[in-house]
This record gives structure tokens, C-alpha cells and sequence, in this order.
């Protein structure tokens, strides 16, 4: 571990010369210019409002939250009904977030996207006694020629590693699975991780779809295409870029959610209120005990504009060249607490809770934010039963040597995303007083 804390010692000495920032709520109508600078002499400017406005004719049908009203609530009705559609613009590979209640008893969703004959449904011991049996239904009724082999994985993050991989490309060898094959991930994010790598590692690459049945896989890991799995040292460093055929989003699979994986997957939605949707962290404010009474019409519509922001950004920076890394707020000091507090001990979105109030700490010693903010942040995130600090456990140099190996450092340089003016609006820099880091570190931690 000494190289890594040696980094992470460069990120807080020294001042590089490598900015990466980007405006985290970027018009349709308005052109976004993202600077990236290297540490040679040479710079670039990438003009993201170019690449939005060629696409404007797409997006404003498919994917607008600024357009859409924070009150529509019209998703939810406990009813087979056609399903709300949420497009991520890909080109070629674009592909649709079905979400809807009793969506798996309609076969045909599934099955369009299904191109081959043979199937591998991969899901967890928790889920398979669920749901597997109606998605096997949903899969081959009426479709005779396709059918469905399983893989039922051990479930809880600290089974996301490459042992536990293994499992899914044995049952896929072993059923002697070809490339026009679909895997189908049934479970929340860490099998809707796996599952994805796997799928694009199957053969050099294999269709996949994801079905989540959490809020956090349904709100965010489902969407946009980032799989992989842990390793000891840092969390999901492992894993590749790629995009599913669909997502199909039940909100009837959230019944059997238990209370703790509810409020874990509100961090994320919470998330997209702060970095770029301020009037939906409004309708958070409002509405949060309805969405912790699990009311279906609240769920329904945060799950759809939670989907709404993250398929915009995706569509315009598929690769995390720079906006698309704002969605992580709170996930560095996040997934150092996983990583070392112990994968699974506390949910991802608990994890990322308490990072976010390290980040908005550290937005607030900067000067960045005022007051009012912290106070927002904090209050919504007791109120939604989530942890405002990490574990007592956690130390300083726990967090600095985890932090270190974080896939957004870049030549020795830390980058952080943290709040920066009004609310909604956030930055992707490397470029802070590391006095505010090491001044919020300790303010935390008890060593």
C-alpha cells in the first residue's frame, strides 16, 4: 500500500496542471464546453453543446428532464398498463428503460429483445425464489424455440470478485452457449454488475438485458452500461463499459425490497437533485415520506426521473470523459468507506450517504456552497434513515490510501465531484485547496 498512499500524498502536496471540470447541468438549448487539459503544454476543448444540439430532435422526445414537470406523477398506477419509456440515445445502440408495474407478466417486453435461442438468467439466492420462475415464463411464453438455462449466485457485494464470476461463464460453457446467446440479470446491482461483464466478456461479448429489482439498480447501476467487479483494494476496479438491449424496470419487484435496500437506493436519487435537478430535490424534500412508505406513485415517478437525468448524461458522455463522472458525487469517499470498512457491511447506498455529506463538507470549506445546502443535504438524508458519517472505525489514512487507487485519479492527481454554487450545479476538478480534503477528513474521522 505504499505507492498508493504515495499518491494520494502528490494529490495533497502538489498542484498539477490536469483540470477536467464540467457544468453538471448542461441545456439542451445551451451550447457545454468541457475543457480537458493534460499535464504536457497542450490542451483540448471538447464542445458538448454541439454534440446535444445534433441530437436535440431526438432528445427533446426521448430524454428532457429540464422539460418534463416534477409533478407529472402519471407513472405508477398498479396496473399492467403500457409502460413509461425512457430512451438512452446511443445511435446504433440506443435502447430503452421500460418502467411500469406487472411488466414481467408482459412476455412480449422481454422477448423482442431476445435475438438468439438460448438464454442465461443470472440472479441471486435472495431473488431466484421471486421472480426467477415468472422471468423463465415471461421469456418463452409462447416462444417454444428459446430456452433458458440459471445461474443462481451467492448474493451481497462481498461475493462481487472474480470467484463468484467464475460461476457464470462455467454455466455458460458448460450449456455450451454461443454468441447469439442473452444473459439476464435478475437482481439488484451487484448481480446487474456481474452480469454485465460477464455479458461482455462471453465470447468477446454477448446481448445482455437487465431486469433490476432494487431501487438502486433501477434508479442507477441498471443504466448506462458500467460493469465489473471488486477487487481487495478498491472497489469496481475491474470491469469494462457495456450497454444492455434493454432495461426493464418492474416496480413490483420493490414489495419484497426490505426498508434498509429502500433507503439505500434513495442516496442515489437524492444524488441527482443536488448535481443537476434542482427542482426534483425540491419534490424530494416534499415527498420523502411518501417515497419511504414506499407509496407507488412517488416511487414510480423518482425512479423515472431518476432514470431521466442518468439516460441524458449517459447519452452525452457515455465513456465518463467528464460530465457523465459528476454522477459519482460522493462515491470516492463512498467506496473508500466500503472498501475499507469490509465489501458489504454497509449497502453502497449507505456508503455513498455518508460520502456525499463528506463532499458537500468539503464543497462548503471551499467556499462553494453556503450554508443552507449542508443543512438540505442533511436533513433529507435522515429523514430518508441513511448515515450522515462514515464508520467509527474509519481513519484518515484509510481513507487516504483507499482514495488513492480511485479510477478518477488521474497522474497522481485526485478528482473530486463537489457542489459549486446553487443548488443543481456541481464540478468534476482537481483543481481545490487540498487543506479543504485534509480539513474534512479529520473532521470526520477520529485518527
Amino acid at each position: 500500500m505504499a505507492s498508493t498512499t504515495n499518491a494520494f500524498s502528490l494529490s495533497l502536496s502538489s498542484k498539477s496542471n490536469t483540470n477536467l471540470s464540467s457544468d453538471s447541468n448542461p441545456k439542451l438549448n445551451k451550447p457545454l464546453n468541457l475543457t480537458l487539459r493534460g499535464s504536457g503544454s497542450g490542451s483540448c476543448e471538447l464542445s458538448l453543446g454541439r454534440l446535444a444540439l445534433s441530437r436535440s430532435s431526438q432528445l427533446s422526445r426521448r430524454v428532457c428532464p429540464n422539460a418534463t414537470r416534477v409533478m407529472d406523477q402519471s407513472v405508477g398506477e398498479k396496473s399492467s398498463a403500457a409502460p413509461t419509456i425512457v430512451e438512452v440515445d446511443l445511435g446504433n445502440r440506443s435502447y430503452p428503460i421500460y418502467i411500469g408495474s406487472g411488466l414481467l407478466d408482459q412476455h412480449e417486453l422481454l422477448q423482442k429483445h431476445v435475438h438468439g435461442k438460448k438464454v442465461l438468467v443470472v440472479t441471486n439466492t435472495t431473488i431466484a425464489p421471486l421472480y426467477l420462475d415468472k422471468v423463465v415464463d415471461a421469456l418463452t411464453r409462447g416462444n417454444p424455440n428459446v430456452s433458458v438455462e440459471n445461474v443462481i449466485l451467492p448474493d451481497g457485494e462481498k461475493y462481487k470478485n472474480m470467484e463468484t464470476l467464475m460461476k457464470v461463464f462455467n454455466k455458460a460453457i458448460e450449456s455450451r452457449l454461443d454468441r447469439r446467446c442473452t444473459f439476464v440479470a435478475l437482481g439488484g446491482g451487484v448481480i446487474g454488475d456481474m452480469c454485465g461483464f460477464a455479458a461482455a466478456s462471453f465470447l468477446r461479448g454477448v446481448n445482455f438485458i437487465q431486469i433490476p429489482t432494487t431501487v438502486m439498480a433501477q434508479v442507477d447501476s441498471s443504466v448506462g452500461g458500467k460493469t465489473g467487479i471488486n477487487h481487495p483494494l478498491g472497489k469496481n476496479l475491474i470491469g469494462a463499459f457495456f450497454q444492455p438491449q434493454c432495461v426493464l424496470v418492474d416496480t413490483d419487484t420493490l414489495d419484497t425490497l426490505p426498508d434498509r435496500e429502500l433507503a439505500s437506493g434513495l442516496a442515489e436519487v437524492i444524488k441527482y437533485g443536488l448535481i443537476r435537478d434542482a427542482k426534483f430535490f425540491e419534490w424530494q424534500e416534499k415527498n420523502m415520506e411518501k417515497l419511504m412508505a414506499r407509496d407507488p406513485y412517488a416511487l414510480a415517478y423518482a425512479i423515472k426521473r431518476s432514470c431521466e437525468n442518468k439516460a441524458e448524461v449517459v447519452s452525452l458522455d457515455e465513456k465518463e470523459s467528464g460530465l457523465r463522472a459528476t454522477l459519482n458525487l460522493g462515491h470516492t469517499f463512498g467506496h473508500a468507506i466500503e472498501t475499507g470498512f469490509g465489501y458489504g457491511e454497509w449497502l453502497h447506498g449507505e456508503a455513498v450517504a455518508a460520502g456525499t455529506v463528506m463532499a458537500v463538507d468539503m464543497s462548503y470549506r471551499l467556499g462553494w456552497i453556503d450554508s443552507s445546502i449542508v443543512k438540505r443535504v442533511n436533513d433529507i438524508l435522515l429523514r430518508a434513515k441513511l448515515p450522515t458519517a462514515p464508520p467509527e472505525t474509519m481513519t484518515v489514512e484509510m481513507f487516504k490510501s483507499v482514495m488513492a487507487v480511485d479510477k478518477k485519479v488521474a497522474d497522481g492527481l485526485l478528482r473530486l465531484i463537489l457542489l459549486k454554487g446553487p443548488l443543481g450545479n456541481c464540478v468534476f476538478t482537481g483543481e481545490y485547496d487540498r487543506k479543504a480534503l485534509v480539513d474534512t477528513l479529520a473532521a470526520f474521522c477520529k485518527s
